[in-house]
This record gives structure tokens, sequence and C-alpha cells, in this order.
């Protein structure tokens, strides 16, 4: 392999973890919980010239149905949080998918196969597509690719409604946390 060739890694689904995180507003917020949801189906893949890492690429595609709560709650209110989740927040029927497509990258070394990305694409969720930026920290080894790292999301930037409880007085706020520890392996490798 050239030293400017591209390598191909795929995600690992079941070797990855990918949550969201809500957190409770309003006048009865105490009494609430902050819900944090697995993405349990998703794929994707990662591109770059290890030698360069110019050109780096990443593509990552989940089922909206596919979020399941963690949290320890009855099943009654597992059913109901993840029902309204699906049904009234990401409208999973209408909007089956979410799609980041990654437009630019830039990559500061930190040591030997260990990096500071910046990636900047766009998002499509719930029938909107803005354009986002996070960082991750990404470790890179013959055969693998592992990435980590967190970024906020607001809701009604992607036009959803906030939802609440107990007439008001609970509300989801706005902002939600993003929180991915991704491995992949390189392709053919």
């Amino acid at each position: 392999m050239s030293a400017d060739e591209t390598v191909r890694y795929r995600i690992e689904p079941n070797r990855s973890r990918f949550t969201v995180r809500a957190f409770a507003g309003g006048m009865l917020s105490a009494l609430a919980h902050n819900p944090t949801f697995a993405v349990r189906d998703f794929s994707g893949e990662a591109e770059l010239a290890p030698n360069s890492l110019e050109g780096a690429s990443l593509r990552l595609r989940a089922r909206a149905e596919s979020l399941e709560l963690t949290d320890q709650v009855s099943d009654k209110d597992r059913k109901e949080i993840e029902r309204l989740m699906r049904e009234q927040v990401l409208e999973a029927g209408r909007y089956p998918e979410i799609v980041f497509e990654s437009a630019g990258t830039s990559a500061v070394r930190i040591s030997d196969g260990w990096y500071r990305f910046n990636i900047t694409g766009e998002l499509s969720l719930h029938g909107v597509a803005n354009r986002c930026s996070f960082d991750t920290n990404v470790w890179i080894t013959e055969s693998t690719l592992r990435a980590q790292g967190e970024f906020p999301l607001r809701q009604t930037d992607y036009n959803i409604k906030l939802v609440s409880a107990a007439g008001g007085t609970i509300k989801v706020k706005d902002e939600l946390k993003f929180a991915f520890d991704i491995m992949a392996n390189k392709e053919g490798g």
C-alpha cells in the first residue's frame, strides 16, 4: 500500500456504543430523570489515508426506531417512554433513518496512532438536514480504528417538538448530549 492510499474502516456496531441523553427541565424536573437511549441499529464507514489524513470521511446511518431506553425503570414506564420517543419525538414512521455525511475533516496528531479530529458534515434527522461539527479522539492501528467523543444537539434545530409531562411541569430540555465509542475494522484486513 502506498503512503497516501485510502483505507476504509467498517463500523462494528456490536463492539461500539452510541447513546443519546435527554435532560429534564421545568418546575418538577427534580422529580424526573434524565433518560439515556442507546442507538441499537447503526452502520457506517470511515475512510482515510493514515499517513496524510487528508480527505478523511465518515458516513453513519442509524434507524430511528432502534433507540432503546437504558435506564432502570418499570416495564410500563419503559414502554411509554420509548413509545413517546419513537412516535412523538422522532416520528420514526415518517423519518425512519438518521444520516450523517462528513463534508470536511481536520486532524492533529497527538502521538503515534492517536489523533484529535474535527469533523464537519451534514446531519439529516427528522426530515431536516443541518450542518454540524464535533471533535473526536481517534486511535488507528494496523487493522482497527476507534473513535470516542460527544457532542450536543438542539432538538428544535431539527423541528422536533419538545415533550412534556405532568401538565407541562416536567419538560425535556432542548439540548441533547450524544456520546460515542465507535470501533471499526479495516476492510480486507
